[in-house]
């Protein structure tokens, strides 16, 4: 079969429909223009490459050739990846909840040459059934009603479009107080599943700014409840089936409540946030489980997910051999072929195997025999449980896992999406950044110099604008708001782990650029596109803090970070700006926005700087880096000042002037708000400043 015009892309996810009979077109002007010349409505199908019902509508319609020909017949079909292009799907995606209620992937929109949506669904079966319409006869009805109701059609999409609008706007505000901090706490309390962990029933999604946001609620309000849940939840991902206890890394999502069954998709950003979770989470808790969970996150992502350049690779698919999870699960036949018998034994009793199978085919929901390996509790509780020594049991498990993963990595791997996306590669430097940090491993802060010098060698043009993906040596796609933010946000980490000033300068001249661009001098925020992108409808804005958080959240916690490190007052003004711009809806709802409101409640704190002034690599002056490093303290950032930066960073931030050394030692300036007046060498003084003993930092 010919390949149709998707064949020479560069997305993973489009060249897997290459070869569909389906005449797939990619987004371009030319492409409506041919739907214009045929007088051709649209078919517009978005879905990416680790997508398991965007594998199964393909398979079931698009490479169905009496679909494909009703398909060709009525419509110019284009394919769209939506990590490549999330501008396109957040457009469209609008328009399906809008017209259903609802969304999801895949996503299929029928609309006019125009760009007009006159209709919206999901997935769509081949056939009608169980009430939902079939894709042919989808195909019938819009060829009849376009050949003989073609103003109606337009009319209606018209209407549709020219109120796709509201769902870019929102409701400006005061700036709100610390009553909207515990508004939105109460709100998620009540979502906790006390039983399982998590928030909200099925399916189960990670949500990490969700912990975020409660691991700042707890030290602002010192309530245990928020601790808990935090680490209820982190504890039951940990071990349960939504972890690859193998390989190591977090499955997409569970669809069960107890966080057994997941979709075995592995997304870079989940890598990464859940990492930051884990980590911060251990620095109030100290639990040993968390910082190894963060630890084993980096294995996994160093091991599989980068490439030798530097960046790292998007995503790994749920399917295998057409079967979604076979790389993943194991049969007791299977396991019992590593082990001897007694050792099998008690690893099938503390691992959950079966005969049967916990793993259930998602069409007949019968048992295949199959197994996700998952813990109903730590090798420590097992361990006494079993009258077996912890430290035994802990060295099994690590011989064990070992062989188990050089079986599996023989068996035929899913799919790697091995396109570099910046947003997400900026998310990842961010976490390294942060385990090197608190950590103390230098291969993460390593892997995270790496990555950030491949995005500004590869990745930004000569006028220092960035590009959104990277694949097989084609750079491609603008990039949107979301890639500065979470890009500048890994920057701002980067120099929180190596006190190196060119993260920070390179974080501020991106800052710059994303104000220029993106910034709505109407109304405040951040637009998703810049302003010379023509090819949408509308020009989208998001706030809701979804699989990963907005572009404006992240942006105005670069905001706040940049006016705290640098002193300057325009970044404080223009984070005043941002919070005003979208106060009104926050309230409505705010457990909406929880990543938007880590931001908030960084910015509602005194401005806390701490400025050390030493060597970097000084013991003295690495004793007190290390103590900042081991506590949580969400609302500081610290500055390195030594003999060779001074002048440099006098000019990034002009109030370290002046600050120096005391009686020949690596001293600590504690500043608020640009004045620096307490000054110590001691690092218990330095500490309690910071945390704040008996509540001066609380309000």
């Amino acid at each position: 079969m010919s390949p149709n015009h998707l064949i020479n892309e560069k997305s993973p996810y489009l060249i897997q429909h290459a070869h569909n009979p389906v005449d797939w077109h990619p987004w371009s002007e030319e492409t409506f223009e041919r739907a214009r010349r045929a007088s051709k409505p649209i078919f517009l199908s978005i879905g990416y490459a680790t997508c398991h019902w965007c594998h199964v509508m393909e398979k079931e319609s698009f490479e169905d050739a009496e679909t494909a020909g009703h398909l060709n017949d009525t419509f110019v079909c284009i394919k769209v990846d939506r990590e490549e292009r999330p501008d396109i799907d957040a457009v469209y995606m609008a328009a399906c909840q809008m017209l259903t209620g609802s969304g999801g992937w895949p996503l299929s929109i029928f609309m006019t040459p125009q760009k007009k949506p006159f209709f919206a669904a999901t997935y769509l079966p081949k056939q009608s059934r169980y009430g939902r319409a079939g894709l042919i006869e989808i195909c019938r009805q819009v060829k009849e009603l376009w050949s003989n109701q073609n103003e109606k059609i337009t009319t209606s999409a018209a209407g549709i479009a020219s109120k796709l609008d509201r769902a870019f706007t929102f409701a400006a505000g005061d700036e709100p107080d610390a009553s909207l901090l515990e508004k939105a706490f109460n709100q998620v309390k009540t979502t906790f599943d006390m039983s399982h962990g998590g928030f909200e029933p099925t399916p189960k999604f990670p949500t990490p700014h969700r912990l975020l946001f409660l691991l700042r609620y707890y030290h602002r309000s010192q309530d245990p409840i928020a601790l808990d849940m935090v680490q209820q939840t982190l504890s039951a991902m940990r071990l349960g089936g939504i972890w690859d206890h193998v390989g190591y890394g977090f499955h997409r999502y569970s669809t069960d409540e107890r966080w057994l069954l997941p979709h075995f998709e592995k997304m870079l950003y989940d890598q990464a946030l859940i990492a930051s979770a884990c980590l911060e989470a251990y620095q109030i808790s100290k639990e040993t489980l968390l910082a190894e969970t963060a630890a084993d996150i980096f294995t996994y992502v160093l091991r599989d997910m980068t490439a030798v350049e530097g960046g790292f690779y998007s995503a790994e698919d749920a399917d295998s051999e057409g079967e979604e999870g076979k790389f993943y699960v194991w049969t007791s036949e299977e396991f019992r072929r590593v082990l001897d018998a007694d050792t099998a034994r008690r690893w099938e009793t503390i691992l959950r195997l079966s005969p049967e199978g916990n793993f259930a085919d998602e069409a007949t929901r019968r048992k295949t025999g199959a197994n996700i390996l998952h813990l109903t509790a730590t090798l420590d509780k097992w361990s006494q449980k079993l009258n077996v020594p912890p430290d035994q049991l802990r060295e099994e498990w690590r011989d064990i896992r070992n062989r188990l993963f050089e079986i599996r990595e023989k068996r035929i791997h899913p799919l790697k999406d091995d396109k570099i996306l910046t947003d997400w590669n900026g998310l990842m430097i961010a976490a390294l950044a942060q385990g090197a940090r608190i950590l103390n491993n230098p291969a993460y802060e390593l892997a995270a110099r790496k990555a950030a010098e491949f995005i500004r060698t590869r990745m930004i043009d000569k006028d220092g604008r960035l590009y959104h993906r990277f694949r097989d040596g084609e750079l491609a796609v603008a990039a949107q708001a979301a890639d500065y933010a979470f890009l500048i946000h890994g920057l701002l980490n980067l120099y929180q782990a190596t006190f190196d000033l060119t993260f920070a300068e390179q974080a501020q001249e991106l800052q710059h650029k994303m104000i220029e661009d993106f910034w709505d001098e109407q109304n405040g925020g951040f637009f998703s596109i810049p302003r010379a992108s023509v090819d949408l409808p509308v020009r989208p804005k998001e706030l809701y803090d979804g699989a990963i958080p907005s572009a404006n959240s992240a942006a105005l916690l670069n905001l706040v970070s940049l006016a705290r490190l640098t002193g300057d007052p325009k970044w404080e003004a223009r984070a005043q700006a941002l919070i005003q711009a979208f106060a009104g809806t926050v309230q409505t709802q705010p457990q909406a926005f929880t990543y938007f409101l880590c931001a908030l409640d960084f910015a509602m704190r005194p401005g806390q700087e701490v400025i050390i002034a030493g060597e970097p690599r000084a013991s003295d002056t690495r004793q007190l880096l290390n103590a900042l490093n081991l506590n949580f303290s969400p609302n500081k950032v610290a500055i390195v000042k030594s003999s060779q930066n001074a002048a440099r960073l006098a000019k990034f931030a002009g109030y370290t002037d002046g600050l120096q050394v005391v009686e020949g030692q690596a001293t600590a300036h504690v500043c608020r708000n640009g004045s620096c007046t307490d000054s110590t060498t001691d690092t218990q003084i330095m500490l309690d400043r910071i945390l704040g003993k008996g509540g001066k930092e609380r309000r």
